[in-house]
């Protein structure tokens, strides 16, 4: 019987022994870049995001997306029958203190406004505010309106350029089929 056991444990380090000798010969021809560890740096995208190096070159590798612009363009194009920005215009240079003005049916404001907010390339809020009806906001018409939002620009050179301002429809029933909203690329000055 102990003689039985010790051909077992025997035979079980033998097969241990094998299968550790073919994993190390499939290694031992790889080329070095395939098994390099790729940095922690990371760079913008034409779209606005970052990526970091991946693949076994250590390649940064942009997603493919349409133009940035020409998308955002035609998303702010397809809300000019409810609400339109006069100032700031897609991809204009901002600065603190930021006057936002523009136009918007009625029923995008609650009691007269609605929320508007100015985000960093990743998404942080960085100034929100209200937006004003200038007139009467009791109509299904343009009501002008102006908001004012006053920041500390998150610039850095080539890495936190870009941003959004984000124009919420005001949704007091806090319903998701009530929520609405239009975003606005823009860039920070240095």
């Amino acid at each position: 019987m102990l003689k039985t056991i010790y051909v077992l444990i025997g035979m079980a380090l033998l097969a241990a022994g094998i299968k550790f000798w073919l994993l190390s010969q499939a290694t031992i021809g790889m080329p070095i870049e395939e098994t390099a560890m790729c940095t922690m740096e990371a760079r913008q995208c034409p779209d606005g995001s970052y990526v970091g190096r991946t693949g076994p070159k250590c390649e940064f590798v942009c997603p493919p997306t349409p133009d940035f612009v020409t998308t955002m363009t035609a998303e702010i194009a397809a809300k000019a029958d409810v609400i339109t920005v006069a100032t700031p215009l897609i991809m204009n240079e901002v600065i603190s203190p930021l006057t936002v003005i523009g136009e918007a049916r009625g029923w995008w404001f609650f009691e007269g406004s609605f929320p508007v907010m100015l985000t960093d390339w990743d998404g942080m809020v960085i100034a929100s505010g209200v937006a004003t009806a200038q007139s009467d906001w009791m109509t299904e018409q343009f009501v002008p309106f102006e908001a004012t939002l006053n920041f500390t620009s998150p610039y850095i050179a080539g890495f936190k350029e870009n941003g959004k301002l984000i124009l919420k429809k005001d949704n007091p029933s806090g319903l998701p089929e009530n929520d609405d909203s239009l975003v606005v690329p823009v860039r920070f000055a240095p």
